[in-house]
């Protein structure tokens, strides 16, 4: 069915010893490919996010049987050493979100969490089936930036990967999982066919094209509560104390938007 709700796994880091700063949204090189046998056990489609998105689409057009999305973001080195050879192994495609701020090589700010992925890596990665997205340069909360800003990082992502891979990303990710409609706007403004939240819920059709929300994956998911998200089976129980969490997390920002439009009324 064209309507079925789809599971959008988002991972992070692979990495068998992670920094402090990426240790929670992590997986170890075994834990991934564990996942990965029990993504092919349970017989489901891997899609890359364009691909996802443009059968939605489509009037008329199907999915593929038992579809599944496996998205990565920021970049860290260990998507090309430990996951792109499981990927491989069972011919699955995925979606790379990268920060192009955050790479190696001549764009690097200095803000990467953790070892991060070189430009040649990203090629390797592309040249594999992989879909390269885009995930802002530097990686910020894009809704608490102002309208300048906002496009600035935006473009300079957009640009520096047509540039590095001869094509401009399709797919877009939001830092965080932060959105509002004026940041969904300034993405497709941008030219940006879709964009990914979070919001650990199965995609469905319905959300548009902007707003396809996912599943996080992390260090403390066994295996068999991972089958279980792959299934859509209790994702909300699952997630229910991150929903507690980013309902109390988004009163303060609204309250520090609020407070920074009228001090800029004020100048």
């Amino acid at each position: 069915m064209s309507d079925a709700p789809v599971p959008i796994l988002m991972y992070h880091s692979v990495a068998r010893e992670p920094n402090d700063a990426t240790r929670e949204l992590s997986v170890t090189p075994e834990a991934f490919a564990e996942q990965l046998a029990a993504v092919a056990d349970l017989g489901r489609t891997p899609l890359t996010t364009a691909e996802l998105a443009a059968i939605w689409r489509s009037p008329g057009r199907a999915l593929p049987e038992r579809p599944v999305l496996i998205t990565f973001d920021d970049g860290y080195e260990g998507v090309h050493r430990h996951a792109l050879p499981v990927l491989a192994e069972h011919g699955f495609r995925s979606t790379l979100f990268v920060s192009t701020g955050w790479l190696r090589g001549a764009y690097d700010t200095g803000g990467g969490l953790d070892r991060m992925l070189g430009w040649d890596e990203v090629r390797a990665l592309a040249g594999a089936g992989t879909e390269i997205g885009g995930h802002s340069h530097t990686h910020p909360q894009l809704d608490q930036l102002d309208d300048d800003a906002l496009w600035s990082e935006l473009l300079r992502c957009k640009e520096i990967v047509a540039d590095e891979l001869g094509t401009a990303p399709a797919s877009f990710a939001y830092p965080y999982g932060y959105s509002s409609r004026r940041v969904r706007a300034a993405v497709r403004g941008a030219g940006f066919a879709q964009g990914l939240a979070v919001g650990n819920a199965l995609a469905r059709r319905q959300q548009g094209p902007y707003a396809l929300r996912r599943v996080t994956v992390r260090r403390s998911t066994g295996v068999e509560e991972f089958a279980r998200l792959v299934e859509g089976r209790s994702v909300t129980r699952s997630f229910a104390r991150d929903r507690a969490l980013t309902k109390g997390y988004a009163v303060v920002r609204r309250a520090r938007q609020v407070r920074r439009k009228a001090t800029l009324t004020r100048v």
